[in-house]
């Protein structure tokens, strides 16, 4: 998962998506956002969706997607028309992560409307709605591509309350929630399932997005500790506590510890795009200690 707003360049994308995809790491999530989250509005953004229609044209492998776009500027008609083209280009490698939005600032700068959080929440509810039946054809007046999955995953983001939750289990197949507090963990994972058992399903994926600081040795997880903090512009800047900071072995501890709470997967997010390392430490390493 990589926090792709953050004036990360497109030779940058190149070099993650290939270093993901030799060092096998399945997935590559990007954040959707069109504004840096940390204040230092001199770094350019890349569009998401066009980022991932670019890297999946020259990938083979990596699964690609958004964690998550903001409803409130992407409409649904629009989304699907990018996902779909997306999984024709990648053959099959999409998944498509979506929330209410958040970030008033971007949607100021931007022009875009940005409502109190129930309507925000009400409009959410009905492009779900729609980009599932876009994306299944469920009776869509006009010639809209399906795409090349059979049912193209689509990923509802939230901090496990009870609408999302319920949102999720109707349209979605993957319910994900950010930076979860360890204790309270277990709970939020049983509230989605929860819904997910109202709606008659008993399917449900629940997945974790967190920060991710790795290293061979305490030496190198603190180094990279240190390039974070400088790159936030904040000494003494240290991980928080739902961040899985490390070595591998330290690592894949946590990761255990999120298996037996019912996570199925982990989206970790780096920081550091020039750090590829550490992807190759994720994919080999790591992979193997919790194979």
């Amino acid at each position: 998962m990589i926090e792709g707003q953050e004036g990360v360049s497109w030779p940058q994308w190149q070099a993650i998506a290939a270093a993901c995809e030799e060092h096998g790491v399945p997935s590559l999530f990007r954040s959707d956002h069109y504004l840096p989250l940390e204040g230092h509005h001199e770094r350019e953004v890349l569009d998401a969706w066009a980022t991932i229609a670019a890297l999946a044209a020259i990938t083979r492998t990596v699964r690609l997607g958004t964690l998550v776009s903001p409803a409130t500027f992407r409409p649904a008609s629009v989304l699907a028309k990018m996902a779909v083209t997306a999984d024709h280009v990648s053959r099959g490698r999409i998944d498509v992560g979506l929330g209410a939005g958040w970030h008033a600032g971007e949607h100021d700068a931007y022009r875009f409307a940005f409502e109190a959080t129930k309507e925000r929440v009400d409009a959410f509810a009905v492009q779900l709605a729609w980009l599932r039946e876009l994306f299944d054809h469920d009776g869509a007046p006009f010639a809209q591509p399906k795409p090349v999955q059979e049912r193209l995953p689509i990923i509802v983001g939230g901090a496990g309350k009870p609408r999302s939750a319920a949102l999720a289990a109707r349209y979605a197949d993957e319910y994900n929630t950010p930076f979860p507090d360890l204790e309270t963990l277990g709970d939020l994972r049983a509230g989605v399932e929860a819904a997910w058992r109202d709606a008659g399903r008993d399917d449900l994926r629940f997945s974790v997005m967190t920060g991710a600081v790795l290293g061979r040795d305490g030496e190198e997880v603190a180094r990279r500790a240190r390039a974070i903090a400088e790159r936030r512009g904040e000494p003494g800047w240290a991980p928080g506590p739902s961040w899985i900071t490390g070595t591998v072995d330290e690592a894949a501890t946590r990761l255990r510890e999120l298996a037996a709470l019912g996570v199925d997967r982990v989206m970790l997010q780096l920081l550091l795009h020039d750090d590829l390392d550490q992807i190759a430490l994720i994919g080999g390493d790591l992979a193997e200690a919790v194979r």
